[in-house]
């Protein structure tokens, strides 16, 4: 086995999933276990049988950047954008024995660059595809603001410019099969409405105005049939809607595309004798759910996949639907699915059934199973629907997803809602239906603040489960995926509301522990949510919290405002990350409480982080031995050379995986 084939069969995360034009192949970025990112090609047999992986790693043990954008081409070749400030540098990723084959296309100079795929049709087979097509476009934009297209080619030419046009355009959705016609996302005072790039003359003509003040998106599209599908606030709130394009008819917004509390995302289309079937990727806190709906029939019908969380990307081909999917337990891969096959198991339309309900700490299990009132309750993994068995129905195969080394199975994990002091509170927990009286346990914080723990493989969290530590990860108020008033709760508030959730369940846990003769939880946390565990560290009794590991901290939105770069500032400032919060716990500084931190303490940072400068960590390491803390002894601090801000998911990660969960379980800095 080669060094690109041994690569493939052992990564754990993979992401940003791109298709090609023409179905035929998908491109990702990925990584194993104690290695850099490299990218990834599958190639899609149109016969239906299983998808594999082929890895493109870079010579010279080289990885790739996270921010790279990729497009798979239908070669097997992948075209990849390198962003580095205003540079953007172009590259064709080949096959090669023992590394990628570079072929350095073009350098662009913009403030901002992506690149979309050109339709098969224009990009062409393998077989018959003229070398000297174009294979996408590149977008780019500048402060005047203004858009900028290219067409770009494999053939060594340089990009072709076809469009300058005046404002930031987003989105990007293909009206024929030629690669002509482009529907683009033009932000114009305040609003977003789609407008159509003729890439032959450089000229744009509105495309959807439906409201006066209306914000209106084409985000899916069939040229042979004109079916449309919008996203518009026009209705009043923001819906989903369809229409065929030039039809006569005015666009529909049914009641059945609007489920309360969750977010439809179509994603792949396909045309059959009842006419158009779309495929609907329904987001609701942790987990994704995956439905079919038929204007024809007006329904929106429930998919019964596995719990987990979906890519929000597809492709709907003759050998079925593929998407890229993750579970705790399934490291990110491609899943392919016979749609026909799933919907004959009769599943309830999408938004029925009874909603999950909140469960007291009081009432966490201790043994196997839910307690009686709680046995039949609805997990959110499986959004507005029944509670279902965890067997994987027919219709349903997934592959490439990487197994354990040892020839054994990771871990699951399970969503569970959780009484706030707010409301409920979605937690992934790792640990079965007995976490609470495990052992050892962890309240893991996710970063952001504006993201969310999901219901996917998560390699930190993979191996703390696998050191027998039970995790309870909660999206806190702040977090995404909830609804507006939930994430936009600590707007201007860091450390208001999301620490009074996190101490709130501090307590309940730590009480529970404590009646049954265990250790309080112990606390992780990662950027925002290592900030936030420290915060928590400080202001909990010192009897409810066993141990603190933090990975890239920051000490107060102020202090990052005053140290971090212009984009980062940007954000906080965006968010309210700098503004004081005037309560009777204080300032919300975690230099200024150290004092009260009284836990064993790990901190980890990578010396070259982007987000939060390093300064931070160092500033609070500089505090502990100054207030007398012993390194060594009292916490450990740990600079991760070479290291970003993904310092977890950087080479050398699976070290710091280790080193987390031996402390978190043990206590011991050393």
């Amino acid at each position: 086995m080669n060094a690109a084939a041994a690569l493939a069969t052992q990564a754990l995360r993979r992401l940003s999933f791109g298709f090609a034009g023409d179905g035929s192949h998908v491109a990702c970025l990925a990584s194993a276990a104690d290695g850099g990112w490299y990218v990834e090609s599958w190639r899609l047999p149109a016969d239906g049988s299983p998808a594999v992986p082929v890895a493109l790693p870079l010579a010279g043990n080289r990885s790739e950047s996270l921010h790279a954008q990729l497009v798979a081409l239908a070669d097997g070749s992948v075209l990849i954008c390198r962003h580095d400030g205003d540079r953007h540098d172009l590259v064709r990723l080949s096959y090669g024995e023992q590394a990628a084959v570079e072929e350095e296309l073009a350098t662009l100079r913009m403030p901002g660059l992506r690149i979309l795929p050109l339709p098969g049709a224009a990009a062409g087979a393998p077989a018959d595809a003229d070398p000297h097509a174009p294979v996408a476009v590149a977008l780019g934009s500048d402060t005047r603001p203004a858009t900028t297209a290219w067409l770009i080619r494999t053939d060594g030419s340089a990009p072709e410019p076809v469009a300058e046009i005046p404002g930031l355009h987003g989105g990007g959705t293909w009206l024929d099969h030629a690669g002509a016609l482009l529907a683009l996302d033009r932000v114009t005072d305040g609003l977003v409405r789609s407008v159509v790039l003729d890439l032959r003359t450089g000229a744009t003509t509105p495309l959807l105005e439906i409201g006066e003040r209306s914000n209106d998106r084409l985000v899916l599209f069939d040229p042979d049939s004109r079916f449309a599908m919008v996203r518009s606030d026009a209705p009043g709130t923001d819906r989903l809607g369809w229409g065929v394009l030039g039809g006569g008819e005015p666009l529909r917004f049914p009641e059945c595309l609007h489920v309360a509390g969750m977010f439809l995302r179509p994603v792949a289309l396909r045309q059959a004798a009842d006419g158009p079937r779309v495929a609907v990727q329904i987001d609701h806190g942790a987990a994704s759910a995956l439905a079919l709906w038929r204007p024809a029939l007006n329904r929106l019908d429930r998919l019964p996949v596995p719990p987990g969380r979906l890519g929000a990307a597809g492709h709907w081909g003759g050998a079925g639907l593929r998407m890229p999917y993750s579970s705790p337990d399934h490291p990110a891969a491609l899943a392919t699915l016979d749609v026909d096959a799933l919907l004959s198991h009769r599943p309830a339309p999408a938004g029925t059934g009874p909603m999950p309900l909140p469960l007291p700490l009081q009432l966490a299990p201790l043994g196997s199973g839910l307690p009686g009132p709680w046995r039949d309750a609805v997990l959110p993994w499986q959004p507005g629907g029944v509670r279902t068995a965890r067997t994987v129905p027919s219709g349903w195969r997934l592959d490439g997803s990487t197994p354990p080394g040892d020839g054994g199975r990771w871990q699951p994990a399970q969503s569970i809602e959780l009484a706030g002091p707010a409301g409920p509170l979605e937690a992934v927990v790792y640990g079965g239906d007995a976490w609470l009286s495990s052992p050892h346990l962890v309240l893991a914080l996710h970063g952001g603040p504006a993201d969310a723990w999901r219901l996917e493989f998560d390699p930190a969290l993979q191996r703390m489960a696998t050191e027998g530590l039970a995790v309870v990860a909660p999206n806190q108020r702040g977090s995404t995926g909830y609804g507006v008033a939930h994430a936009l709760a600590i707007r201007g508030a860091w450390g208001g509301p999301d620490l009074d959730d996190v101490l709130y369940l501090l307590d309940g846990i730590a009480g529970q522990r404590a009646a049954l003769g265990l250790e309080p939880p112990a606390l992780f946390g990662v950027s925002y949510g290592a900030f936030l565990a420290l915060l928590a560290a400080a202001h909990a009794p010192a009897e409810h919290v066993a141990r603190c590991a933090v990975v890239a901290p920051f000490l107060s939105g102020a202090r990052l405002l005053a140290e971090a770069a212009p984009p980062v500032r940007a954000l906080t400032t965006r968010l309210g990350g700098g503004d004081p919060i005037v309560d009777a716990r204080g300032p919300r500084d975690v230099l200024q409480l150290a004092h009260r931190i009284g836990a064993p303490l790990l901190v980890v940072h990578g010396n070259r982080d982007e987000v939060v400068p390093v300064s931070q960590s160092r500033a609070l390491r500089h505090e502990l031995l100054r207030i007398g803390r012993a390194e060594g002894a009292d916490f450990r601090y740990v600079e991760a050379a070479g290291s970003g801000h993904e310092v977890l998911a950087e080479e050398g990660g699976a070290v710091l995986h280790e080193l987390l969960a031996t402390f978190l379980r043990t206590g011991r800095p050393g």
